[in-house]
């Protein structure tokens, strides 16, 4: 075959043998190559050309044109050569070849000397390695004409191509597979798939070798392929999930048109038909028969029910409703988790000793229907749920959780705050046991009756100290100890005006020495523990004995403050240090609260702006004209009345020893054992009581001095008629006269001892103007005692007197 590319020229002319690996295509060409020839013979001269000569004659005076060495424009070559020999692709030959092997041809370019090579002397080309168009579909080459000895270029370089010819050596491939896909159960036919994509790696441009049909080997009747799309389709009506789910599909892709020698590839589709909502919920059981304790909380689960469906996922979700039965309002269902179980819980508490069992219609219905599907209906189903509770021994019941009190402060002992009350809830009503836990009344205020449940007091209850008790009250059945309930009781200690209101810190202050009349030296206010509802107010005044004195005033702001004031002027530490202003308070409310605080007011020395400076006394100064033989006078006067003081002390030591000394076994026979205290009458042995009844040896030894007892008191005697001391009755006045006698003779003798041994309890004080000094009984009186009158018993009594009474001196007011 010789096929000439571009225009014949006697000058150049390009020649391409070309072979083809197809044994038809060598034929057609050796047909259609007279065919050819004789149509360029018809030709006119005006589209074949003119001879170069009448072309250079007619323009060479217009244009001097360049003569071409060659002229080509491509090769042709099929892929996928399998001979032995290198593929013959074409022959170069250039005008100026005189065929005596001067000229040398050179091929540059895409694979030249690799894939391509040519003979330089001879300008054939050849392929030396396999085609395929597949990786490579043309290839840009160059060659050039040029001398040998001299290697210059006898034609300018010039490019042509060679392109590789497609034949049909690839199948059809399924990149993406194997496939899944899913379509609807029930979905009618023609319900599309999923589409398929073969691809060929064949030149589409030339012949069928990449026209693709499709083909289903496996998968009918229940699905179908488009030959020319690859849409895989239902070809099966009503295909069930419940029955079969997956299917699995082979798919063929055949190029040439599927015509005989095409080549094919498969693949394999995985078809899952999806869930609808196309059956109906039914349960396994028309009849549950499920089981609680009474004791079981509000909450507690009771059992589980399921209305089974056949389908999955979001369509085989329940919604479960108690609709009717005597236990709707006792028990509860909801939807666990999954959405398919019926959980019943117990919604109030049980009971077993009022109602011991229930019953309950319950309906199970899907969630999510399909509007499409609503005649394959109803989506939901009923059952019968019978629940029996049981009975449990159970704790005593309060007929409260808690209880509330409210209880004065002065509220007697044995008060009772409240009954409690607690049963056996259970059908054999045990008997009740009432305690208070001790952690909660750890002082033991209150006590609780262990049968009736009553609850009281059996202390005093301060507000001031705790003002609200929480104690916790125990039930326990007598059958059952373990069964034990508690309940709550909290007291509240209401508030009584019991505690007087008393000064608050400020119990001392000063005045200055230049302080003048209606001067404030202090303000003083009161607190009071007790807490009134409409609060505190407190009333100030100075005590009776202090209201008229001349040094201070009281002035009441009536804002529970008080002022103190001087009443004059001209202080001074010499005269007088410190005062003692007693003042008097009284809160508001009742019953009232007084006290009496006493106030130190000391006197010091300020500056001008009022700052203490000193309140200690100055030390007196002498005169300036004081001798030093007056001073010794004066210390010698002060040692004299040392000296006779001595005396006078050591004088009255040596009077008392002898009657110390004298009837020793008297004084042991008589001393009062202390450590025995409380025997009164009783007590017979410092004394024969039987003595006492017998006057005449009372009155026998009257005249007997007792060298052993120095009486407390000095001559009460005198305020008892002789007539009852000399009495001679019988009975009490007998004991009456013995003890008078006793006493006149005590008070006779100067020097006895200072204590007593006649323990007249049943008549101390009797006949006495000083009445009782016992302390027995002494808080029942509300009013002042005055103990003036202990001025008059002597000089034994002077201690007595000055820590009771007033002394007769001539020191300055205290206030």
């Amino acid at each position: 075959m010789v096929i000439v590319s571009g225009r014949m020229t006697p000058m150049f002319c390009f020649v391409l043998l070309s072979q083809s690996s197809s044994p038809l295509i060598l034929p057609l060409l050796l047909t259609l190559l007279p065919l050819a020839l004789g149509i360029l013979t018809l030709l006119p001269h005006s589209l074949q050309g003119k001879p170069a000569e009448e072309e250079n004659a007619g323009s060479s005076a217009l244009l001097q044109r360049v003569k071409r060495g060659w002229v080509w424009n491509q090769f042709f070559v099929l892929e996928e050569y399998t001979g032995l020999e290198p593929l013959y692709i074409g022959k170069l030959h250039s005008d100026m070849d005189k065929g005596d092997g001067s000229i040398k041809y050179i091929l540059t370019g895409e694979g030249a000397g690799t894939t391509f090579t040519i003979d330089d002397s001879t300008g054939d080309i050849h392929a030396i390695q396999r085609l395929d168009r597949e990786v490579k579909a043309q290839y840009i080459l160059r060659a050039q004409a040029r001398n040998r000895l001299t290697d210059r270029p006898l034609e300018p370089e010039s490019e042509f191509i060679v392109k590789i010819q497609d034949i049909n050596d690839n199948e059809p491939r399924f990149l993406d597979g194997p496939y899944q896909a899913s379509v609807p159960e029930m979905s009618k036919i023609g319900t599309s798939v999923i589409q398929l994509t073969a691809t060929d790696a064949d030149d589409p441009t030339y012949g069928n070798s990449a026209r693709v049909v499709y083909s289903i080997l496996e998968g009918q009747p229940y699905f179908s392929v488009d030959a020319k799309t690859g849409v895989v389709r239902v070809s099966l009506a009503d295909m069930d999930r419940e029955t079969r789910e997956n299917y699995t599909v082979v798919i063929q892709a055949k190029d040439m048109g599927g015509q005989l020698g095409g080549l094919a590839g498969t693949t394999t589709v995985n078809i899952t038909l999806s869930d609808i909502n196309d059956n109906p919920p039914m349960f396994d059981q028309r009849l549950y028969q499920m089981s609680v304790p009474e004791s079981a909380p509000v909450g507690s689960v009771v059992g589980r029910i399921w209305a089974k469906d056949r389908d999955i996922g979001v369509n085989a979700e329940m919604k479960y409703s108690i609709i009717d039965g005597d236990g709707r309002d006792t028990f509860d269902i909801s939807t666990d988790p999954t959405n398919l179980f019926g959980i019943i819980s117990v919604k109030k508490p049980l009971d077993f000793e009022t109602k011991p069992s229930y019953t309950l219609k319950v309906e199970g219905a899907n969630i999510h229907l399909d509007p499409s599907l609503r005649h394959r209906g109803p989506f939901k189903d009923v059952t019968i749920v019978h629940v029996s509770v049981e009975d449990v021994d159970e704790p005593p019941l309060f007929d409260s959780p808690a209880y509330y009190i409210e209880l004065p402060e002065d509220a007697e002992i044995g008060t009772v705050l409240k009954t409690v009350s607690a049963r056996d809830p259970d059908a054999a009503n045990n008997t009740v046991r009432y305690s208070i836990e001790r952690s909660t009344d750890p002082e033991k205020y209150f006590y609780i009756e262990i049968t009736s449940g009553s609850l009281m007091t059996v202390r005093s209850l301060d507000r001031e100290e705790i003002g609200w008790h929480n104690i916790t009250v125990l039930a326990m059945e007598m059958n059952n100890p373990t069964q034990i309930a508690s309940a709550s009781v909290a007291v509240r200690i209401l508030d009584v005006n019991d505690n007087p209101p008393s000064l608050t810190h400020y119990l001392e202050a000063y005045v200055c020495e230049n302080a003048k009349a209606g001067q404030l030296i202090q303000t003083v206010t009161a607190v009071d523990p007790d807490e009134p509802l409409g609060g505190q107010h407190f009333y100030y005044s100075l005590a009776p004995e202090a209201a008229s004195n001349p040094n201070f005033t009281l002035r009441d702001n009536q804002d529970n403050t008080a002022w103190i004031l001087t009443r004059r002027g001209g202080w001074s530490q010499q005269d007088q240090t410190v005062f003692y202003l007693p003042i008097f308070i009284s809160d508001g409310e009742q019953p009232v609260q007084t006290s009496t605080s006493t106030l130190t007011i000391r006197v010091c020395s300020c500056d001008q702006e009022g700052n203490v400076m000193s309140c200690n006394a100055e030390a007196y100064s002498l005169p300036a004209s004081l001798s030093r033989g007056a001073l010794i006078a004066i210390l010698a006067c002060i040692f004299v009345l040392l000296v006779m003081i001595l005396l006078m002390l050591s004088l009255r030591t040596h009077r008392k020893k002898p009657y110390l000394c004298d009837e020793e076994e008297n004084v042991h026979e008589n001393i009062v054992r202390y450590d025995d205290e409380g025997g009164g009458e009783e007590d017979t042995e410092a004394f024969d009581i039987a003595a006492m009844w017998n006057p005449r040896e009372a009155h026998h030894h009257l005249g007997k001095m007792r060298q052993d007892m120095l009486p407390e008191i000095e001559s009460l005697s005198r305020y008892v008629p002789q007539a009852c001391v000399m009495g001679g009755g019988s009975g009490d006045s007998n004991v009456h006269g013995y003890v008078l006698a006793k006493l006149l003779e005590a008070d006779v003798d100067p020097c006895a001892p200072p204590y007593d041994s006649l323990q007249t309890y049943a008549y101390e004080g009797e006949g006495s103007v000083a009445e009782s000094l016992s302390s027995l009984q002494s808080g029942t009186s509300n009013t002042d005692h005055e103990y003036d009158y202990l001025n008059d018993w002597g000089p034994r009594f002077k201690k007595l007197a000055e820590m009771y009474g007033v002394l007769e001196t001539n020191s300055p007011p205290m206030w």
